[in-house]
């Protein structure tokens, strides 16, 4: 991975949170409620933050996903609020990626439901240099494949940061 202008990896580039509604402007006070929502650019995963008053009327269309978050101090220690179901919608939507910054991206996120028991890991097959991993949500049916890009431990970690810092929307 290259690294970026932030000095995080540019396996996925993706913009921190900034504070304040993408709508209206209006900074986001700590305690304060908001909706956090990721959406796909050509470049990257855009997150953006909605104050509530927004919300109603913003437009959702092309989002990956949302959720209610609450802005935390910056001196306090973020943990994971987002509901299981808006991981597996992402990694779903992220299935026919083909760019190798959102593969490391949903190859992570799988990790993370299978480990959650979201998805169950069903076999494994290889197409020319490709492992692929057959896969299920548990309770369907229907198969999916995830590639494993065979990352080392530094690019997973660096890759759970990245998820981390959109999904928590680190100040």
């Amino acid at each position: 991975m290259n690294a970026s202008t932030s000095g995080k990896p540019a396996g996925y580039a993706i913009a921190k949170a900034e504070g304040k509604c993408h709508v209206c402007g209006k900074v986001v006070e700590p305690g304060e409620k908001l909706m956090a929502a990721l959406r796909e650019t050509p470049l990257a995963l855009e997150r953006l933050d909605v104050c509530m008053g927004c919300w109603e009327s913003f437009d959702k269309a092309g989002l990956l996903g949302f959720w209610q978050n609450t802005l935390l101090p910056s001196t306090a220690r973020r943990a994971m609020f987002v509901d299981d179901d808006v991981l597996c919608e992402l990694f779903e939507r992220l299935a026919e990626t083909e760019e190798q910054g959102k593969i490391y991206f949903r190859f992570v996120l799988g990790l993370i439901l299978m480990r959650k028991r979201r998805i169950v890991y069903e076999s494994t097959r290889h197409e020319g240099e490709k492992e692929i991993w057959s896969m299920r949500f548990k309770g369907r049916e229907d198969k999916m494949d995830l590639v494993n890009p065979r990352l080392d431990e530094q690019k997973v970690g660096e890759v759970s940061q990245q998820l981390g810092e959109i999904l928590n929307g680190d100040l």
